[in-house]
């Protein structure tokens, strides 16, 4: 008999998420059924996105949704024997059952030296979401100028340094100084305090005279009003979030985007990562794997002790404390 610590969303969040609408439960798992495994979490991953997702997928006591490392430590199937580390997408709790349909193994070549937490950030869905946004979005071509926001968080990171293997100049803006001296030190070309800066758009215009190829966009809000009418002609805008606008209540003010998407003839798509499947999520989480091998990018952690920790560690994130992915050790 296994009995799992769980966290369910115990009311819908009213502005920023407070620690009262979560709650922790204790649920008793059924005995395995032929085909089925038992795992246990190692880590589990925290994302802006579910910020946003628990409004339009979850019910008040529904568990929280969410990916983790984990390991088998029950099997009654051949595919995943004892001791398999999988990435599973089983929520805000430490065991669960999953008939092995949407289990993955790690990547293929993953050294015993590198952390395993990588494969829910950098060499998985975080280090992805920075690969496909780029690369196939944005369309990146060498010699251009990137702009990405957020850039300290864990997408963002990776994007700028994907950047930088490509042969781009980029430019970063992140919320304290700590964060912006670690983006020069990961390569960033320029890198900003934008809450410090007396006006955005001239930081920007500063940072990029001649406009910008491609905005990776993590924030959303008056950051992107500042960025469209700086854009280059042809220009391309991934919008992967919009972190500065789901705790907002009422809609923000934006600009009117159609003169300069019609006179730069500007192309922007939002996008989840999911779209990519099979042989070319393949390739992305080999590419990701060598370029770290080969030292080309640098991962960073956030790592908080302790599963009864988990909402406090996701509020955290969505107030920017975090320095790269944030993740739960149970």
């Amino acid at each position: 008999m296994v009995y799992a610590k769980c966290w369910t969303l115990k009311k819908h969040f009213e502005g920023p998420p407070t620690r009262n609408d979560f709650e922790l439960k204790e649920v008793e798992l059924p005995a395995l059924k032929n085909g089925e495994v038992l795992l246990e979490a190692l880590f589990l991953s925290l994302d802006p996105y579910m910020r946003v997702a628990v409004k339009k997928s979850l019910k008040e006591g529904d568990k929280m949704m969410g990916s983790q490392v984990a390991r088998v430590v029950e099997s009654k199937n051949s595919a995943f024997p004892v001791g398999s580390i999988v990435v599973a997408n089983s929520g805000w709790i430490t065991h669960s059952i999953s008939n092995g349909e949407n289990l993955e193994t790690l990547p293929a070549g993953w050294p015993d030296t590198l952390p395993i937490s990588l494969a829910l950030g950098t060499i998985g869905m975080t280090g992805l979401t920075a690969y496909f946004g780029l690369l196939h979005i944005c369309d990146l071509k060498e010699g251009e100028t990137v702009i990405v926001n957020a850039a300290s968080g864990a997408v963002g990171s990776v994007v700028g340094q994907i950047a930088k293997i490509k042969g781009c100049k980029v430019v970063g803006s992140a919320g304290s100084d700590e964060k912006v001296a670690n983006l020069k030190k990961l390569g960033f070309d320029v890198a900003f305090n934008y809450k410090t800066v007396e006006s955005l758009e001239e930081t920007l215009k500063k940072a990029s005279p001649d406009g910008y190829d491609c905005y990776f966009d993590n924030v959303g809000g008056a950051f992107t009003n500042a960025v469209i009418p700086q854009m280059k002609k042809f220009g391309r805008i991934a919008i992967c979030g919009a972190i500065s606008t789901y705790n907002s209540e009422k809609p923000q003010q934006g600009i009117y985007i159609q003169y300069p998407f019609i006179y730069n003839e500007l192309r922007m798509e939002g996008f989840i990562v999911s779209r990519w499947q099979g042989d070319v999520r393949q390739k992305g989480l080999k590419d990701l794997l060598k370029w770290v091998l080969e030292g080309k990018i640098q991962y960073q952690e956030h790592i908080t002790e302790g599963f009864e920790n988990m909402p406090m560690a996701f509020i955290g994130m969505l107030k920017g404390e975090n320095l790269g992915k944030t993740l739960v050790k149970p």
